[in-house]
């Protein structure tokens, strides 16, 4: 299996809800590292599991919606804790469709708020 992965960087805010978590339950920022990881079992003619451009392109089109946003504010979080773990398939599904070659098989998104705190998605293409 081949992996193809591209990273990007955002700050977005969020404060958590629906529960008694401290200093998280009042509005802060995260500088948050996300991956977007592409696989498949082939490559195309020239080599290329996906065209890295492309890729990075996709990602930074899907993150222009969030960065610099307050995530409790945005239509995909409503009714929801803004948590890594919902962010994460969030920004799986929003970037699933940019890549439906039947080539691919599956996208994985992670998010790392910290160096030691990260959540993970990943789906089946």
């Amino acid at each position: 299996m081949y992996s193809v992965a591209v990273q990007r960087e955002f700050v977005a805010q969020h404060y958590l809800i629906g529960g008694d978590f401290g200093p998280e339950n009042r509005p802060h920022s995260h500088a948050y590292r996300v991956e977007w990881r592409l696989a498949g079992e082939s490559l195309d003619p020239n080599g290329f599991l996906a065209d890295i451009d492309a890729v990075s392109a996709g990602l930074e089109a899907v993150l222009a919606g969030f960065r610099d946003k307050t995530l409790n504010d945005l239509p995909e979080f409503r009714g929801l804790n803004p948590s890594i773990e919902h962010l994460a398939r969030i920004l799986c599904r929003a970037l699933r469709p940019r890549f439906c070659d039947g080539r691919l098989r599956r996208i994985t998104v992670t998010i790392r708020e910290s160096p030691q705190a990260w959540a993970a998605c990943s789906e089946p293409l």
